[in-house]
């Protein structure tokens, strides 16, 4: 069976059985690959694969990023989609998935854990008391499909926010929030945003390959294999603090631009 397959490369890169798993992703060479033996294979069977790799104990989020919030439009929980790519929105789209509440970084989690990343009333996107901190306190993983760290891992701006970086300050944005129940209230959310007037812009790959050398990533590179690689949230943490608590983050974290060119 094509989904036994792709199981056993997910735990062979470092998912195991009870694990709490956030997913980033690029689909479409897992796709091509898998329909090229099987011209049925659908993005639900992918979904499927991941959370048959955590198994009936473990949980498994997916980012439903989007940022209209920020340009006035209002945000439904119930029907907002994702901009996080087309396997995301199965998930929402899932009733075994429910949804985190931040308008602008939402999650679809689903499994053991689901009831308490639902719970979750973070108003910073990144901060401690939202799904990254919760992530970090369970000893959860972040796998990421064929995507390279600039283009996936925003826990990077978690530990930056949690460190209280200098090149990043706290934004707010107001608009109307539609609930689960249809109420609709106007309510104010952050966002960790980068310091335009500085040029500051994200450019972690080079922390990418830092973490690679230490050896917390397992797995394959994007592109390379299954392309899943898999690391622990809580030693990614501890090692990207450190790098910025010892003045280094401009190395691996962020790069400058002239401020016209840079971008929240």
């Amino acid at each position: 069976m094509p989904n036994l397959e792709l199981v056993d490369s997910w735990r062979r890169a470092g998912i195991k059985n009870g694990d709490c798993v956030l997913l980033h992703s690029s689909v479409s060479r897992t796709m091509h690959r898998m329909r090229r033996r099987l011209e049925t294979f659908s993005l639900e069977n992918l979904l499927q694969s991941f959370i048959d790799a955590v198994g009936a104990k473990g949980t498994l989020l997916l980012p439903l990023f989007n940022f209209s919030f920020c340009g006035g439009t209002a945000f439904d929980i119930r029907s907002t989609p994702s901009t996080m790519g087309a396997i995301t929105e199965v998930a929402r789209n899932d009733s075994r998935f429910v949804r985190t509440k931040h308008p602008i970084y939402s999650f679809a989690v689903c499994g053991r854990l689901a009831s308490e990343f639902a719970l979750l009333s973070n108003s910073s996107a990144l901060a401690d008391d939202g799904p990254f901190g919760l992530l970090r306190r369970v000893d959860g993983k972040i796998a990421v499909l064929d995507l390279d760290d600039q283009n996936s891992m925003t826990m990077y701006h978690h530990i930056e926010e949690v460190t209280g970086v200098d090149y990043r300050y706290h934004k707010s944005f107001t608009g109307e929030y539609i609930d689960a129940m249809g109420q609709r209230t106007t309510q104010s959310f952050e966002l960790f945003v980068w310091d335009e007037s500085r040029g500051v812009c994200t450019d972690v790959n080079r922390a990418g390959e830092l973490l690679w050398s230490e050896g917390l990533y397992s797995g394959s590179r994007p592109g390379v294999d299954s392309g899943l690689r898999v690391i622990e949230s809580q030693k990614m943490f501890e090692v990207i603090q450190q790098v910025i608590r010892s003045g280094r983050a401009r190395d691996f974290l962020y790069s400058l631009q002239p401020a016209s060119d840079s971008h929240d």
